[in-house]
């Protein structure tokens, strides 16, 4: 909004004391005498200093009241639409039922919100500017509009190609050719000065003429009010400085709600010359899990059924904030607990149980119990091997006593090459090791291998990064310098740093703003510099990459002019000419101070190992997604700084904690949990695994072209083998940066390949397969060759009922290979088998 705008000014003001506040009516507890003060509450103003005085300016301003209430049990409710509104004297104000007030008449007004119980609450405001008309600020009030409707978005006028040939910047983040598109294109057809109220713009958005968006408001609405006074005004553009949003944030910005509860917030501005503005109804709002929590274009927030933490997103003008619901399983549990200072006495010494037990505390939500041996041996040595237990192994686990045998075992699969090799596979594919055709290439094995040595000496990971980000020379010199090979668009070396390293998805930077971060096309050019002196040379087959000696720098996409190489929210770095200006970015990217770094990569070890991130997508950690757990995540990254950034530090800090080691059955109350970890998420096995899995049962081991025999598919170096089954069971193609690329979900392909595919046939039907070997094996019992079976698919033996069903079925045809297949093909086709549980 431009200053000139804002003389008459279309906001309301606040005292530097009391910004952002607004008028914040709050319920509080009080003595009163006869009466419990527990149960008697009365309204109160609840400002920083105590004083009431909120002033609104202008016709076009707008305040969200907000009435709540304190409980006996320690909640905070929302009476927002609970109360009846009232204002002395009458016709200065307006306020509806949901506490929106509006000015009418110059004045000072008190503002009366009155509960059933006759309690009440007063505020005073200040009117004025009601007596004159204001220049409409385009930039401030116009182009909002088009954002809060929905004209500008992707889907619709927004999008690059315009919609029915109008065209709109992207969420308005160009507000002059916005402008210029809607006064000067077609004829000027789209607003017509001289009849407003016929103007294309205005009959459109209210579909009195043919529509395809449909009807976006009426005539009755402010922002019709809005749009229609700027068109009679002559459609100005604003002169003078342009006032900028600096910050939005929400009030309530965290909120403990009961399910099917409801929560008004308010968004307030801040802009460049320090007043602010409510513009909660200005505001775009999106939740972030619509089935905990739904929120309406007002900013109503209505909860679900579900228990856990819920965020929703306010966005005004470039700039995102998040209101947070905690939403418990039940108040009085919660309270309960939180009352007699936590679940159970003492602190746990792993941060990973303190900060879980702490949350499901708050949630009022029972952990499971332990798991038992059998499942937490499988469990954690397909988290780290990516294979089943070996028989030996199963055997040699059960019959252990040691205390810290589990602790045991995760330090012995960290120390074997299979977990080397598992690992070096996982960062592979989204490092894209994958050949571009043909046959396996020599880079592919090295790169492959190069991984597989870094975990297998437990590399550090900054230097891990490192080594990847500043990689120079020939191949065989630096593997290193097969991701950038592999990945030789600039934009998308960018963009794999910022999701890989960074958790940043900053890939709408490159053409626009990012919609919901505050990434800009500045911020991407820059990112971009660090790489802008890359060169690769070429002498037959040999690929050598080498810094030139060059000023590093990039061109904004928007103006052309030229930008020094920085970090996302980090100081320009002034590199000269002769330096490689990655040194500087890897310096950045691993430092302990980068906000970024240690959280993406304990976020996404935690999604590896407890089944769900702590922020969903592993990748994604913007502002607007913040994690189900905050104190954890903080608690985890500043542990794996501390450890060096020890890989294995952080793989022992999450496997050794109760969190991991616990049951994967629901406790009762705690089945409608599905994001605090009060116990073990089941996940399918990747198909990698399940190949190898179903390998390993059958005795039937799958081949691949171009490797040894006995290869394992979690040890191949890059995803371009030909094998149905990895691609029908979700193996990525490697092609980007983003874990997205695997699929865990489940499909009839899979199943029907599972259940009579001639692979699996084969298998199962192998002359020297289990099946035959358990048909021609008269030296030992069928119980013990039943148990051995049990023992290797699930790390258990089978129940009572197992065995007993299973001698039955086998009967006197036990030396026969069919019914063996028969009970093989069962196992593997079963939930236990197919998931890690």
């Amino acid at each position: 909004m431009s200053r000139n705008a804002l003389k008459g000014g279309a906001r309301f003001r606040l005292a530097p004391c009391l910004l952002g506040l607004a008028a914040i009516v709050c319920l509080a507890v009080t003595d009163s005498a006869a009466t419990d003060s527990a149960a008697r509450q009365s309204l109160r103003i609840d400002n920083v200093d105590g004083a009431a005085a909120t002033k609104l300016v202008g016709i076009d301003a707008r305040l969200q009241l907000i009435v709540s209430r304190s409980e006996p049990n320690g909640m905070t409710t929302d009476w927002t639409r609970r109360v009846d509104f009232s204002a002395s004297p009458e016709g200065l104000v307006s306020i509806d039922s949901t506490g929106l007030v509006t000015p009418l008449a110059d004045g000072t007004v008190t503002v009366s919100a009155t509960a059933d119980d006759g309690q009440n609450a007063t505020a005073t405001l200040d009117v004025s500017g009601t007596g004159h008309t204001q220049p409409v600020s385009f930039c401030g009030q116009v182009v909002p509009i088009f954002t809060k409707l929905g004209c500008n978005g992707g889907g619709c006028h927004g999008k690059i190609a315009g919609q029915n040939g109008f065209r709109l910047s992207l969420l308005g983040f160009e507000p002059h050719e916005d402008h210029k598109r809607l006064v000067a294109e077609s004829r000027g057809r789209r607003v017509s000065l001289a009849s407003p109220d016929r103007s294309l713009l205005l009959m459109k958005t209210i579909n009195a003429m043919p529509h395809g968006g449909g009807a976006r408001t009426d005539r009755d609405s402010h922002e019709y009010r809005v749009l229609r006074r700027w068109i009679s005004q002559g459609m100005p553009y604003d002169q003078g400085e342009i006032l900028a949003v600096q910050s939005i944030r929400c009030y309530p910005e965290v909120r403990r709600m009961a399910g099917d509860g409801e929560q008004q917030i308010s968004v307030i501005a801040t802009f460049s010359d320090g007043s602010v503005e409510d513009v909660t109804r200005a505001a775009v709002y999106e939740s972030n899990d619509t089935q905990m929590a739904e929120v309406s274009a007002t900013g109503l927030v209505r909860t679900g059924q579900l228990v856990g933490d819920v965020a929703v997103m306010a966005r005004y003008q470039g700039h995102v904030t998040v209101f947070r619901a905690e939403i418990p399983l039940r108040i009085d549990a919660a309270t309960e607990i939180a009352d007699a200072g936590g679940s159970s006495a003492g602190q746990p010494a792993n941060v990973v149980d303190r900060f879980v037990r702490k949350k499901l505390d708050s949630l009022g939500i029972p952990a499971s119990p332990p798991s038992d041996d059998a499942t937490f041996l499988r469990r954690v040595t397909l988290d780290l091997t990516g294979r089943i237990p070996t028989l030996d192994e199963t055997n040699a686990f059960l019959a252990d006593d040691a205390p810290d045998k589990r602790a045991g075992l995760v330090d012995r699969l960290l120390g074997s090459d299979d977990y080397a090799a598992f690992f070096a596979r996982k960062w592979g594919v989204i490092l894209r090791n994958r050949r571009t055709g043909g046959a396996l290439q020599v880079s592919n094995m090295l790169f492959h291998h190069w991984l597989q040595e870094a975990f297998r000496v437990n590399k550090p990971y900054n230097q891990l990064v490192d080594e990847l980000l500043t990689a120079s020379g020939s191949l065989f010199s630096n593997p290193a310098t097969a991701w950038l090979s592999q990945v030789t668009d600039q934009n998308e070396r960018v963009e794999d740093i910022s999701q890989l390293f960074l958790g940043q998805r900053i890939q709408c930077a490159r053409c626009h703003h990012h919609p919901y971060e505050k990434w800009s096309q500045e911020d991407y050019a820059r990112m971009s510099a660090f790489f802008s002196t890359i060169s690769k040379k070429t002498q037959g087959t040999d690929v050598t990459f080498v810094t030139r000696i060059a000023a590093p720098s990039a061109k904004h996409p928007k103006t052309g002019q030229s930008v020094s190489p920085a970090g996302l929210d980090a100081e320009a770095v002034q590199a000269d000419a002769a330096t490689d200006p990655r040194r500087a970015l890897s310096d950045w990217v691993t430092s302990p101070e980068n906000p970024f770094f240690a959280k993406a990569l304990v976020n996404r070890y935690w999604k590896h190992f407890l089944g769900r991130g702590l922020v969903e997508p592993e990748d994604d950690l913007r502002v607007t997604n913040p994690p189900s757990n905050p104190e954890l995540m903080d608690a985890l990254a500043a542990a794996f700084v501390e450890s060096g950034y020890d890989l294995q530090s952080l793989v022992r800090l999450i496997c050794n904690s109760d969190v991991y080691g616990a049951s994967s059955d629901a406790s009762g109350d705690n089945l409608i949990d599905r994001r605090s970890h009060s116990r073990y998420y089941p996940k399918r096995l990747q198909a990698e695994t399940l190949l190898d899995s179903i390998d390993a049962v059958t005795g039937a081991s799958t081949s691949f072209s171009g490797m040894p025999a006995g290869t394992r598919a979690v040890e191949l170096p890059d995803t371009g083998f030909n094998s149905y089954f990895l691609s029908v069971f979700g193996q990525p193609d490697s092609k980007t940066a983003c874990e997205c690329e695997r699929s865990s979900e489940a499909n009839l392909a899979q199943s029907l390949h599972l259940l009579n595919s001639e692979q699996m046939q084969k298998k199962l039907t192998h002359d020297q397969g289990r099946a035959a070997a358990y048909a021609a094996d008269a030296s030992r019992a069928i119980e013990e060759r039943i148990r051995e079976l049990y023992l290797l698919a699930f790390s258990r033996e089978p129940t009572d009922g197992e065995l007993k069903s299973t001698l039955s079925y086998l009967g006197d045809r036990h030396d026969q290979k069919e019914p063996w297949e028969d009970l093989i093909w069962a196992l593997v086709n079963s939930k236990e088998f197919l998931f890690n549980h």
